[in-house]
């Protein structure tokens, strides 16, 4: 038996930027709107918020709409945790001692933190 190696010259373009609220901690990838494509999900510890950048395509996303959440939000995931279908926020919040689930719409946006 023989390996096969792979030889793969990997490049990169030029780094994208966007916009997030102050101090930016934890993000995470998820289809939030059912489009297919993965949008953006950050947590703005200095902002007390989340933000969603929506994946427009072609590498691109739309600017953060954001999310009032508990203080200092510091780590965040996503998954459907109501069963419904559609991929939800939960967001640990430091400060505030708990965890804030904020549950999709369907169309890319979320009901309040509860």
């Amino acid at each position: 038996m023989q390996p096969f190696i792979t030889q793969c010259n990997i490049t990169f373009t030029g780094q994208t930027t966007y916009s997030t609220g102050n101090a930016p901690n934890s993000v995470v990838a998820a289809d939030v709107n059912g489009d297919g494509k993965p949008d953006i999900i950050v947590v703005n510890y200095g902002s007390n918020n989340v933000g969603v950048l929506l994946n427009i395509g072609n590498g691109t996303f739309a600017a953060q709409t954001t999310y009032s959440s508990g203080n200092y939000p510091n780590s965040v995931v996503a998954g459907d945790v109501n069963g419904d279908g559609k991929i939800d926020i939960i967001v640990v919040n430091y400060v505030s001692n708990n965890v804030g689930v904020l549950l999709n719409r369907g169309n890319g946006t979320f009901a309040a933190q509860t």
